[in-house]
């Protein structure tokens, strides 16, 4: 095979590999041309699996390129793409922090990779793990939640006093048992592990099971109750998406066929819609 022939092949596969990979558009590390007119100079996420997109590609893994929130990929018509399409200054200008399996624990280590990327714009949606534990007595107590939450954006607030912040509600769990734990495709997915303080024993109706199924929304509505206030208490540049992601009622077409929990594309673009909404970015 000659030169020129091998050269052309090394383009070619190039070329594949970015269309799989996406428009290539996001990169972690801040870009020095001069930021976006009338709008955020950059985007960071911070968070959890569901900011990651796990499980949005073919395997069990992140797969950033489709995250609601600063996704580049062709798929999924993220926050930053949208963004993207307002002000093509803002290109590059896109982080990703979140971290597959986090807690609220997690998040201020985040929101210091947030500051060091220089964000103008932070995304935070955290909390479906701290209640995703072995049982109810294992989650996060709401209070260490708070206190969790409030480090994190100490920290957004100090490093980058400017930037805007939106906290975005964790959205509604328990719905997803309601509408899968009748599918036997969800319910073997689920007996793996995933979730245990909600999904164990999924077809189960005994009082203990719903009750714990109770006790786990619960836990969900005073986590989002405490990030509500958190943000009021950060002050004017925060922004609650006031619920809006909690009261999606999605579908199972929006979950991945993998884990039966995690969004798939259909859930991720179905997120980014809500929360672009809510946030008024497009105002």
């Amino acid at each position: 095979m000659s030169r020129r022939w091998v050269t052309t092949l090394f383009c070619l596969l190039a070329l594949v590999a970015l269309a799989c990979e996406g428009d290539g558009s996001a990169d972690p590390r801040p870009s020095d041309g001069p930021p976006p007119r009338g709008g955020p100079a950059s985007i960071a996420a911070i968070g959890d699996s569901i900011t990651t997109g796990f499980g949005s590609c073919v395997v069990l893994a992140a797969c950033e390129r489709n995250s609601w929130s600063t996704g580049d990929g062709v798929r999924v018509d993220s926050l930053y793409r949208r963004l993207l399409d307002q002000d093509p200054s803002i290109r590059g200008r896109a982080s990703n922090h979140a971290e597959s399996g986090a807690r609220a624990s997690a998040l201020a280590g985040q929101a210091e990779a947030a500051v060091r990327a220089k964000a103008d714009y932070v995304t935070v949606l955290i909390g479906g793990n701290d209640a995703c534990r072995r049982t109810v007595d294992e989650m996060t107590p709401v209070s260490t939640y708070r206190k969790q939450v409030d480090r994190a954006l100490r920290t957004l607030r100090e490093g980058r006093p400017k930037a805007r912040v939106l906290v975005v509600s964790i959205p509604n769990l328990n719905r997803l048992w309601e509408i899968g734990h009748t599918d036997n495709r969800a319910v073997r997915a689920w007996r793996t592990g995933i979730c245990p303080a909600l999904l164990a024993n999924p077809t189960s109706t005994e009082p203990a099971d719903v009750a714990r199924r109770a006790a786990f929304g619960k836990r969900i509505d005073a986590y989002n109750d405490q990030l509500a206030a958190a943000c009021r208490a950060y002050g004017s540049r925060c922004r609650y998406d006031g619920g809006a992601v909690h009261r999606v009622r999605f579908t199972l077409d929006q979950v991945n066929r993998l884990d039966w929990f995690h969004p798939s594309v259909a859930g991720q673009n179905r997120l980014a819609e809500v929360v672009w909404r809510a946030a008024r970015l497009a105002d």
